[in-house]
């Protein structure tokens, strides 16, 4: 059976390249029907960030990148914490030792630094002397006894070459000259990732290694301990980078102020930041960025819209089909498709699928989709009444293709307003109500017609205003600029007939009243 891991270290929240890496591996799974596992690799105790944990979990189930084995859903090998599986980890790297295929090593890091100054100096490839090398108990016992402290190294063959089939790059070869000894097993004890990963993907039958290109490099010392400890080699997938707009570089999360001279990054972390803001909700640049898939889901970006680019990032199906449901890309994903060139990320193109999604959203859906952005603002009770929903549904028939995100719910916020707390942006109330002489003259006037029509609707509206302005031989921008202003507090919006329907006559009627007062 095909089973495939997806192992996240929780030193930073999850990175929309994680997150593909983390799709193909799941596509691949069930494509083949196997087994799509999630192992924590927090071996890096000084880096794991505690609080990054949780979004990682919740991201990828926001995705639907649901695990059969792992964190929260168990399985037959757990732990899946490989800062849980240390014992396993040691034994191995002993295992290593016993075979003759690694060793104590009592080298201090200055003699380390000088075998490398030497190497350079004498324009020689670097390669460890093995000096410091402990092959006896005699050994060990002498270095111990000048109060060094032992690593545990890998014993790498210094001629021969490796090779490996990767399901991506093909052919791949590996000098083992090129290759160090690598350590293994920290002074400490602790085992460094790329043992504990080898030991944990066999403890796991793990079959398909699908992981980034950036981990090709470990690849050779990886097959050495696999071979030393007599495991199966599982197959290979090295994918191709998700790099930063419109380049080959490795996209990173800790270059957000260089990724904001790009005006499509920077308009959507001042949009996302705005969303985040009326939530309550953090908006540091460190963890709410579009380089980390948080933002999108605190934003209220559809995971759909997410997924199906991130499938097309370094894949293609092999015609210029664009949009997928997820039982269509598990159809149609293979591991034959898959680019080997760098993947640009383009936050650009992701809006275009985010905007495609959201506008095919059945409108029941969307009302559920937008509804939470509104009990989280505090704008409707949770869960929200029949008439709140009801409203939500008239706002979204009305607005549009405006609200491309959940987020852009908020912008609506004064229809959930109380009428007597309606905010007004002063520049606007200045400038449609306040200043001009027949305002709120003409404000009285229609209010009254207002209050008369029946029934309270777009069409009925538009025609008792149509006949305001020739009753009163005024043009039509003297009376709307002032009206809209007056029951949203703001000079722009979707159209006001549609604005007032939504309000309902009683709500509007009071707004109108507030307005004028107000002078």
């Amino acid at each position: 059976m095909v089973r495939t891991r997806f192992a996240p270290s929780p030193t930073g929240y999850l990175h929309i390249g994680g997150v593909r890496t983390a799709l193909f591996c799941w596509l691949f799974a069930r494509r083949h029907g196997g087994q799509f596992i999630l192992r924590i690799d927090d071996t890096d105790v000084k880096r794991n960030v505690e609080e990054a944990l949780q979004p990682i979990l919740d991201g990828l189930r926001w995705l639907g990148i649901d695990w059969d084995e792992g964190p929260q859903v168990g399985g037959p090998f757990a732990p899946y914490y490989q800062s849980q599986r240390q014992e396993r980890h040691q034994a191995a790297v002993a295992e290593l030792i016993r075979r003759g295929h690694a060793y104590h090593d009592y080298a201090t890091t200055e003699e380390l630094q000088a075998e490398r100054e030497a190497a350079l100096a004498e324009k020689k490839p670097l390669r460890y002397s093995r000096h410091w090398m402990a092959e006896t108990a005699e050994d060990r016992r002498r270095f111990e006894s000048e109060g060094r402290q032992a690593v545990v190294r890998l014993k790498i063959p210094t001629e021969g070459t490796l090779v490996i089939d990767d399901l991506v790059r093909g052919r791949v070869e590996f000098d083992w000259a090129q290759e160090q000894d690598h350590v293994v097993q920290r002074g400490d004890g602790t085992c460094l990732y790329h043992l504990a990963s080898v030991v944990d993907d066999h403890e796991l039958e793990i079959t398909h290694v699908i992981r980034a290109e950036e981990h090709l490099s470990n690849t050779a010392r990886q097959v050495f301990i696999i071979n030393a400890l007599g495991y199966t080699v599982p197959t290979y997938a090295h994918l191709p980078l998700v790099a930063e707009p419109g380049s080959k570089t490795k996209l990173s999360k800790r270059k957000l102020e260089k990724y904001l001279k790009n005006r499509e990054f920077a308009e959507r972390v001042q949009h996302g930041r705005a969303i985040a803001e009326r939530l309550g909700l953090s908006a540091e640049l460190d963890t709410f960025n579009p380089v980390i898939v948080d933002f999108y889901r605190q934003v209220g970006y559809l995971p759909e819209a997410i997924i199906n680019y991130l499938a097309l990032l370094g894949w293609s199906p092999g015609d210029d089909r664009e949009q997928f449901t997820r039982e269509e890309l598990v159809e149609s994903f293979t591991l034959e498709k898959v680019n080997k060139a760098p993947a640009s990320f383009d936050p650009q193109k992701l809006w275009v699928f985010q905007d495609r999604h959201m506008r095919d959203l059945p409108p029941d859906r969307k009302a559920a989709f937008v509804a939470p952005y509104l009990e989280k603002a505090g704008l409707v009770a949770s869960p929200a009444s029949e008439d709140a929903r009801q409203r939500v549904a008239a706002i979204l028939h009305a607005a549009g293709d405006r609200i491309k995100v959940a987020g852009d719910i908020l912008d609506y916020a004064d229809f959930f307003t109380p009428d007597d707390h309606l905010p007004y942006e002063e520049k606007d109330y200045e400038k449609r109500i306040r200043k001009p002489p027949e305002a709120i003259e003409l404000l009285r006037k229609f209010r009254a017609d207002l209050a008369a029509v029946e029934p309270f609707d777009a069409p009925a509206l538009e025609k008792l205003l149509h006949d305001f302005v020739e009753r009163e031989a005024i043009k039509a921008g003297q009376i709307i600029h002032a009206l809209r202003v007056a029951v949203t507090g703001k000079a722009v919006g979707f159209g006001l007939f549609e604005t007032l329907a939504v309000l309902g006559k009683e709500s509007a009627l009071r707004r109108i009243d507030r307005a004028i007062e107000r002078v």
